[in-house]
């Protein structure tokens, strides 16, 4: 594995430059999600291309495009089915894409286990994703989650660049601290309480408190385990697509874990 550069002071005059992009993506992210049928369906298209652009990109420098249109063709396959409702058919394209991804890599001499759970790694959550938005108020549930993760995410890095302190896993990402660790959980505790206090007929508070904390651990594992995998692959940001951000897949790497667990949440909710 390269290494990643040393851990540097935070560069306060990004902060604009942050909100900005979140100014401009959120609105939009956030119309999709309500309005959803095709507008929906657009968004997670056009987001499934991209995270699939920059996994090629760090995956497999050799051959990028064969690998990104296996993953994009994997992917998008299993999210135009459960969104058709197909639900386990949608899940056993996807594996058959993986499988595709995983021979096409092979055939041009990348790492066929690279592509393969580049499908997985898009895949699993875009179709929790999709499966969500698509149950009785599902657009509320997936406010919630957007409400927790990017609670988490916020909070995390404010906390963190102000109050500093013991790093929480220095190997893989230098940046991150104990501090903005409990902040973000925290926050995220807090969002989940506050719209299940906003959508009272969807969850109660201590279910909303619940969803908020479990949440905000899956956001902050989620971007771990994704600075694992730059560590690995020698990159320090999977693209550069969002100012101030990075790629696609640095913001929303919290996301992909957190709608798993809100999806279980959801799908539990079915049973009792």
């Amino acid at each position: 594995m390269t290494p990643l550069p040393p851990a540097k002071q935070f560069d306060w005059s990004n902060l604009a430059i942050r909100a900005a992009s979140a100014l401009v993506l959120v609105p939009a992210t956030v119309a999709a999600v309500w309005f959803g049928a095709w507008p929906f369906l657009l968004l997670i298209s056009v987001g499934v291309a991209l995270l699939a652009i920059e996994w090629a990109g760090m995956t497999a420098p050799k051959a990028p495009i064969r690998v990104l249109s296996a993953v994009l063709v994997g992917v998008l396959a299993g999210v135009f089915l459960i969104y058709l409702r197909y639900v386990p058919l949608a899940w056993a394209a996807m594996a058959l894409g993986a499988a595709v991804a995983a021979f096409i890599a092979r055939r041009v001499a990348e790492r066929p286990a690279d592509a393969a759970f580049g499908v997985v790694y898009i895949g699993v959550p875009c179709l929790a994703l999709v499966w969500l938005r698509g149950t009785p108020d599902g657009a509320l549930w997936v406010l919630v989650l957007f409400a927790v993760t990017w609670a988490a995410d916020i909070a995390a890095f404010l906390v963190g660049s102000v109050l500093k302190g013991p790093k929480l896993w220095p190997r893989f990402s230098p940046n991150k601290t104990w501090s903005g660790f409990v902040g973000g959980l925290a926050a995220a505790t807090c969002a989940g309480a506050l719209c299940s206090t906003l959508f009272g007929e969807v969850m109660g508070p201590v279910t909303g408190a619940v969803i908020g904390f479990t949440g905000g651990l899956a956001t902050m594992g989620g971007d771990l385990w994704e600075s694992m995998l730059k560590r690995r692959f020698g990159v320090k940001d999977s693209g550069d697509l969002i100012p101030g951000h990075g790629g696609l897949l640095d913001r929303v790497d919290g996301l992909m874990f957190a709608v798993l667990v809100v999806a279980l949440a959801r799908l539990a909710e079915f049973f009792t």
